[in-house]
């Protein structure tokens, strides 16, 4: 079994979010109750609610701490022949919490950082984003390319498979980018429920916060790769602060890192965070041969560990 580990991102988050791993995994709730301490509230209590879990700056750090405490449970529990990781943009975090270039308490005070930046900017500079349903994404960048020259600010954002491109920018602008997409042909566009325009430059001041809030970090060496949706690399010691700089304001390309991961040998897929968002996905890009788990909850963690298990006789 050679397993790549998948990481929500944000978007992800809900209220009541890890509510029963919480109660009912001790190590799980070790890594919650150390999140809090370095967040300065009770994280446990803020996940379940509904206001606060919608807000850029509570939302990150909930993510972050839920993704790598239910990462670390699982290894604990027997998941252990991982050979590689990929996160969702800031699920790139516990990606590298996982795989050990970063700490776990040095992520949760770098995403507390990084949540509150990228809210103060986002207030500041609100966008919109849309997902743009059709698989001729270079005639999609075509467009948005067109519109830019002519002073637009609409960007692509995330290319999330290889028939589901996000764009994001100044709401009127995106707006002007959907009109000439349906005009191009395209048939389905959703609006997706954000208030700002990540990954695309509207978040400039963010990223260059991000880089100085970096500057003084150390990393160290990961067990194995995770790739970075913005280079399509796997991270480094040496590659780290660039990239999560970068991260803010760049596309992120989650399908062509997943089919990386395929194509070098990964045959199970165990999707971990507060929703099964990933593995939609993975069934587009990986092929069926390749086993796919999603974990949210105590329910579904528990069938993931009796599958392992079953598997290692």
């Amino acid at each position: 079994m050679k397993v790549g580990l998948l990481f929500n991102g944000q978007g992800s988050q809900q209220a009541g979010m890890g509510a029963d791993l919480y109660e009912n995994l001790p190590g799980y709730k070790a890594y919650i109750d150390k999140a809090s301490a370095i967040l300065g509230y009770d994280l446990n209590e803020l996940d379940q609610d509904e206001e606060k879990i919608r807000q850029t700056q509570y939302a990150q750090p909930a993510i972050v701490a839920m993704d790598a405490a239910l990462a670390a449970s699982l290894k604990d529990a027997g998941l252990t022949d991982v050979v590689a990781g990929l996160g969702l943009s800031l699920g790139e975090y516990p990606a590298l919490v996982a795989n050990g270039i970063l700490t776990f308490e040095q992520a949760i005070a770098l995403v507390k950082d990084r949540g509150q930046y990228m809210q103060e900017v986002g207030d500041k500079n609100p966008g919109k984003m849309v997902a743009v349903l059709d698989d001729n994404q270079d005639m999609i960048v075509e467009v948005v390319e067109g519109l830019q020259k002519k002073g637009l600010q609409v960007y692509p954002a995330n290319f999330n498979t290889f028939s589901q491109l996000v764009i994001g920018g100044v709401k009127a602008d995106v707006d002007q980018a959907v009109e000439a997409l349906t005009e191009a042909g395209v048939k389905k566009q959703v609006e997706l429920p954000v208030v700002g325009a990540f990954h695309t430059p509207l978040l400039n001041e963010a990223s260059e916060k991000m880089a100085t809030r970096l500057a003084g970090e150390e990393f160290g060496a990961g067990a194995y790769p995770v790739y970075s949706n913005t280079t399509k690399q796997a991270f480094t010691a040496e590659t780290v602060k660039d990239t999560l700089t970068k991260q803010i304001v760049s596309p992120t390309y989650f399908a062509q890192c997943l089919q990386e991961m395929v194509d070098a040998g990964v045959d199970t897929l165990v999707e971990i965070g507060p929703a099964a968002t990933l593995v939609k996905f993975a069934k587009k890009i990986a092929p069926k041969e390749v086993t796919k788990y999603t974990v949210t909850d105590f329910a579904s963690y528990q069938k993931v560990v009796d599958a392992i298990n079953a598997e290692k006789g």
